[in-house]
């Protein structure tokens, strides 16, 4: 049997949030926004609700001004428009140093930190591998690729290939072809941004999120603090694992249990480790990251995706974040969090 399910087109990270942002009980409406906004980019949906505008903030400008921001974010990173700044990069086989915006300099620079501090299980140019497996724009074949393409695929990638200068702001790929997704943590910048510029215009209460990548500020308009229910890591049915009050924090969860395909009665995740070139093959099931900024908390959850319960908890202690494990046992899922994680919730 083979199967696949909720791939998303900007990025292959499944990110598995709800949100409780205004029912009771009983799953009556009363929370009444000051501003709410839906729609798609990257790939994927977005929301934003504001519990208050400040006098002077028209509704019908700060959407146009949130579109405009969220086109701008996707003329940078995206690998789906062919003149996006990231794909002008991709598609140049150049070897020097080429100058960079500011923006993209600082998400590269983000993506490199986090590389390092997980010795290579979070890797922006992890896409060969990605397709090679199945999970990219390339067509499925629901089968494991042989050892020598993996081999072959894995010399094309390594984050180390990738160098950056900051004076002038630009990059040099050391390998021709070297290609970088920014899908793993692009979604978080792009959180990030929106929630910078409605704090611009004033506004202290909201609620972003792209893809599931969440940041949260202030209150909602009843007062009370933000609610989110981490969905338990299932493919069977959607079930809510957690729920918890939380704000003023950025939230992102990746989980392995809606993508993915089965071959011969192997299962294997849509998550590929970098440093092996294969489909992850251990117990968790899903984790959920706090961070001040969506785009840590976004490229966290995928690199401890990749790491595992047992390398990830031990990570995540020494730089003291708050994450949520969720892992597979024989009796079905047991949570597993960081100090940090519980501390935040302590009243």
């Amino acid at each position: 049997m083979h199967v696949k399910q909720d791939q998303r087109g900007f990025g292959f990270f499944l990110v598995l949030v709800f949100l409780l942002v205004g029912c009771d009980d009983q799953g009556a409406k009363k929370a009444v926004f000051a501003f709410e906004m839906t729609g798609q980019t990257m790939g994927t949906s977005f929301s934003i609700k504001a519990s208050v505008l400040p006098d002077g903030v028209k509704a019908d400008q700060l959407n146009i001004d949130v579109k405009e921001l969220l086109e701008l974010v996707n003329d940078q990173m995206s690998t789906y428009r062919p003149q996006s700044e990231l794909s002008l990069i991709n598609n140049s086989d150049s070897v020097e140093w080429q100058p960079v915006s500011e923006a993209l300099y600082g998400v590269l620079a983000e993506a490199r930190r986090i590389s390092d501090l997980t010795e290579g299980a979070f890797d922006i140019t992890v896409g060969p591998l990605v397709n090679l497996w199945g999970f990219g724009p390339d067509p499925l074949s629901f089968q494991a690729p042989s050892n020598e393409s993996i081999l072959l695929a894995m010399q094309r990638i390594g984050y180390r290939h990738l160098k950056l200068r900051t004076e002038p702001l630009s990059i040099k790929k050391n390998l021709p072809d070297l290609y970088l997704d920014l899908s793993a943590i692009a979604k978080g910048y792009g959180v990030d941004q929106v929630g910078l510029l409605l704090e611009k215009k004033g506004i202290n209460d909201y609620l972003v999120e792209i893809g599931g990548e969440l940041r949260l500020r202030g209150r909602k308009p009843d007062g009370n603090a933000w609610r989110i229910a981490i969905e338990k890591p299932t493919s069977e049915q959607r079930m809510i694992q957690k729920i918890v009050s939380i704000t003023d924090i950025s939230v992102a969860t990746s989980g392995d249990y809606r993508n993915f395909f089965e071959a011969e009665g192997v299962r294997f995740s849509h998550t590929i480790d970098p440093r092996t070139g294969r489909s992850i093959n251990h117990n968790l099931a899903s984790v959920t990251v706090l961070s001040e900024t969506a785009m840590e908390a976004d490229a966290w959850a995928t690199a401890f995706m990749v790491l595992g319960a047992e390398q990830g908890l031990r990570l995540a202690e020494q730089q003291r974040i708050p994450v949520l494990f969720i892992t597979k046992t024989e009796k079905g899922f047991s949570e597993i969090s960081t100090s940090a994680f519980s501390d935040y919730f302590k009243e």
